[in-house]
């Protein structure tokens, strides 16, 4: 790789810099190190980048600096004034905002009443609530933010959902602002004015840490970059003397394949046929509203949509975490709507979860328990009432091994492993189980590039073998990527169907993403069901 050039962090207290973090090391009790003597510094009125893979450091390095965690070791200076950063409210009062890649919104209040929970303006011993209208109203103009202060936060696209978490930093006196994965969710559209309204906070004096696994957006929006790798930093770089190619190999030590290869698919049976699919949800909202497609074996088809468009309660009723309302879903020629899991399961059906904390893995177990969980019955396993241990823990060393689960041993806690890992464990399991389909719903959602790279080969590779693959991702770079095949979904129905994921542009699926275009029925009908 090419030398290149990296910038002496400044260390000495700087009017020029908002945030100086000066040998910033931290400890878990039982001896893991996240962080180990990192120097961080940010300008400001700059958008500077924090990448590295999962597991780098970088997340535990923001939380310390909004006082989530406490440093072991290690100064903190806003604008050149050492402080102690002991919990959020302190990093607050400090004009330290942060938004989660999780929403931290309450669906069921309005825009306004999200703005000023915490801190609700009064009028007697109740809320004033034209207040807390006016308040939104007045900020999101100062900015140039378009919002509904009396929307039900439920009800609203999620860009709008960002742009209110950016303003409630905002409206609490936030001058620098820490975005965690702020594109995850986003169309391309929603992306490009999400930056055009940060360029406008910079120019305005503010400091953005911006943190993102996708190298393209990184390049187009952000001043500097610091990169992490094991816990420490691999030094700051000028973002425009600095390609993907190079980025990726200081994050993860080695060259990384950012396009996919794959070979054309040459579809089989149909595997998964769904039929007139509906679902209201608990606030009595049409979240899927006659869905009919299928899926081929040897075949990924893609399903884009913004978030809240009918994709997670339609991976939810295809595993009976959900009960649809009408319509008929058939693995083959078993009928599963109403089937237990177990049964889903046996019929060879695997699922990587969206959320894989909660659906995914038991965090307080094992890697061994995890990786077997879904076949601990199985007579190779269990030997009436004992486990096969020697089995288990050959399978489990095996399949570490085979996905490059980074783990001091088959007995840690899952839950303690970084992200990416945590999804190996997932995906190593579920891909293990010999499936001839594969729900993968954003499988690769808040990972890092390597462990990106790793788990889109193997999809690829399954689907190539025979395996039907239904993608779920919100990241359009994926779904074109993977996908054979693509659907777009918009207000609980597929607004559009394309045969060749290679015909479409980013462009094209935002608008129909958006509802601002929507296929001829009778075209999408026939590409629907191939």
């Amino acid at each position: 790789m090419e030398t290149l050039k990296t910038e002496q962090v400044e260390v000495a207290a700087s009017t020029d810099n908002a945030v100086d973090m000066i040998g910033i090391s931290k400890v878990y009790p039982n001896g893991i190190a996240a962080n180990r003597d990192v120097d961080f510094s940010v300008k400001k009125g700059e958008i500077h980048a924090l990448i590295g893979e999962n597991g780098a450091g970088k997340s535990t390095l923001v939380k310390i600096l909004f006082g989530m965690e406490e440093p072991t070791e290690g100064e903190i200076r806003i604008h050149g004034e050492p402080v102690k950063l002991g919990s959020p409210a302190e990093a607050i009062a400090h004009g330290i905002g942060m938004v989660h890649q999780h929403f931290m919104l309450v669906p069921s209040l309005t825009v306004a009443e999200n703005m000023v929970l915490g801190m609700p303006p009064k009028k007697g011993l109740v809320i004033d609530y034209k207040k807390a209208v006016k308040m939104t109203t007045e900020i999101a103009e100062r900015y140039g933010f378009s919002v509904h202060p009396e929307a039900r936060v439920m009800d609203i696209p999620v860009g709008m959902k960002q742009k209110v978490e950016i303003l409630k930093a905002l409206l609490r006196g936030a001058k620098i602002l820490i975005l965690d994965e702020p594109t995850a969710v986003l169309t391309s559209q929603e992306t490009v004015e999400l930056f055009r309204q940060l360029r406008v906070l910079r120019d305005e004096g503010f400091t953005i840490i911006f943190i993102s696994h996708r190298l393209n957006e990184i390049k187009e929006l952000t001043d500097r970059m610091t990169i992490m790798r094991g816990g420490r930093s691999m030094g700051v770089y000028q973002t425009e003397g600095i390609t993907e190619q190079q980025i990726s190999q200081l994050m993860v030590g080695r060259d990384v394949i950012l396009k996919v290869q794959k070979e054309k698919s040459t579809p089989g049976e149909v595997v998964l046929e769904i039929d007139n699919l509906s679902y209201i949800n608990e606030w009595d909202k049409l979240m899927l509203d006659g869905v009919s497609f299928n899926l081929r074996a040897g075949e990924i088809l893609g399903i884009a949509g913004v978030e809240g468009n009918g994709q997670r309660e339609l991976v939810d009723i295809l595993f009976n975490l959900k009960e649809p309302e009408s319509g008929s879903i058939y693995v083959g020629k078993t009928e599963i709507t109403k089937l237990p899991q177990r049964k889903i399961r046996d019929l060879g059906v695997a699922l990587i979860p969206e959320d894989r904390m909660v659906f995914g893995i038991a965090a307080e177990a094992g890697i061994a328990e995890n990786m077997i969980s879904d076949r601990f019955d199985k007579k190779k396993y269990n030997h009436g009432p004992l486990f096969n241990m020697k089995a288990i823990n050959e399978e489990t060393d095996r399949l570490i091994k085979e996905y490059r689960v980074l783990a001091k041993n088959r007995s840690q806690k899952v839950g303690m492993l970084s992200g990416g890992n945590i999804q190996k464990v997932v995906v190593a399991r579920e891909f293990s189980s010999d499936p001839i389909l594969i729900i993968a719903d954003q499988p690769t959602r808040g990972i890092d590039v390597g462990a990106t790279e790793f788990i889109r080969a193997r999809l690829v590779e399954l689907s190539r073998q025979g395996a039907a693959v239904l993608l779920v991702s919100a990241d359009l770079n994926e779904v074109m990527e993977l996908a054979d095949r693509l659907l777009i979904f918009y207000g609980g129905q597929i607004a559009a169907s394309f045969d060749d994921t290679t015909t479409v542009t980013d462009e094209i699926m935002g608008e129909y993403m958006l509802g601002l275009r929507k296929q001829d029925a009778e075209v999408r009908e026939e590409l629907t069901h191939v």
